[in-house]
């Protein structure tokens, strides 16, 4: 009798799971709109709802390097319509600020890689006339010590971090410059103020068009169609290096096995379809899909590597 009693409630979760979803799911992104991580999370968020037959709303909840849109997530119920667009800067913001209101491990489930964000390494031509690669620009700090800078977007960010792993590497110093933000940062470059930026390609390539900022070294571990002529670091003298930033979906730690892997298969697919990987490249981020496992993987990677530059290098977040 007790048994009959419980099967009803014991088969409520498995009839949700059938018929999920069926209201909105909301997709929380913990940065301002209008970013590569908003616009790359409206892309996909616009045809994973064609294809689940229900509206994604985009909710930007920034602030504390995204910290505080993931704690939102961390905190949602585990069904399936709460989702959070984790990108490079919140997994890592437990190493550069004390704001602690999750575990980015045990909190959430991840669902899947969505994109990268390539950086490139770009200097000013008027300050640097004579540098065309990586190799000269090292050689000409090397033999100026102490009289060569670069810039930021800020301290902790990752074109901060990425600069100071390459210096490591490559034994040369220059001195940081960080500023608040991406765009007065680049200001300066263009003005000559500070002759060298990793930057955001989707920030950089105008000006690279342009003829103000010269490409000498690509982050990722490939070149990148946006400008396939430059080389990598690592093609250039150090094998290895790999700094893109990237994004992915993460669910709240509980959702249901069937959710995920529903989520996972929706995420795949629509970074497939060539109509958003033109919509993403156009927003200066690749579509680049990578399963629960292996994202979970990167995740734990990606953290241990780059929380030893930030613990090398004593930095803390603005």
């Amino acid at each position: 009798m007790a048994l009959a009693a419980m099967l009803p409630f014991a088969a409520t979760p498995a009839l949700a799971q059938q018929g999920y979803p069926d209201k909105p799911i909301r997709l929380v992104v913990p940065f301002p709109a209008g970013g590569p991580t908003d616009t790359a999370a409206r892309i996909i968020g616009q045809k994973m709802g064609e294809s689940l037959k229900q509206t994604v709303v985009i909710d930007n909840r920034p602030g504390a390097s995204g910290t505080i849109g993931a704690e939102a997530v961390a905190k949602a119920a585990p069904d399936g319509y709460t989702l959070l667009m984790l990108a490079t800067p919140t997994l890592l913001a437990p190493h550069l600020i004390a704001r602690k209101g999750y575990d980015i491990f045990k909190d959430f489930t991840p669902i899947g890689a969505a994109y990268e964000l390539p950086i490139v390494m770009v200097v000013n031509p008027q300050s640097l006339p004579d540098v065309t690669d990586l190799q000269q620009y090292i050689a000409r700090v090397k033999a100026k010590p102490g009289q060569f800078n670069y810039t930021s977007a800020g301290n902790g960010s990752f074109g901060h971090l990425s600069t100071e792993l390459l210096k490591s590497l490559g034994h040369f110093d220059v001195q940081h410059v960080p500023y608040k933000g991406s765009a007065p940062a680049m200001s300066d470059l263009l003005a000559g103020q500070v002759p060298m930026m990793f930057a955001d390609m989707i920030a950089a390539l105008p000006h690279i068009k342009a003829g103000k900022l010269r490409p000498i070294a690509v982050g990722s571990a490939r070149r990148v169609s946006f400008t396939p002529e430059v080389k990598t670091v690592a093609e250039q003298g150090f094998p290895g290096f790999d700094a893109a930033s990237w994004g992915g979906l993460l669910v709240p730690a509980g959702t249901p096995k069937e959710v995920v892997a529903k989520l996972s298969a929706e995420l795949r697919a629509a970074l497939a379809d060539p109509t958003v990987q033109q919509k993403m490249l156009g927003a200066g981020t690749v579509a680049s899909f990578m399963p629960p496992d292996q994202l979970a993987t990167r995740m734990r990677n990606d953290y241990a590597k780059w929380g030893k530059v930030i613990q090398d290098n004593g930095i803390r977040g603005d």
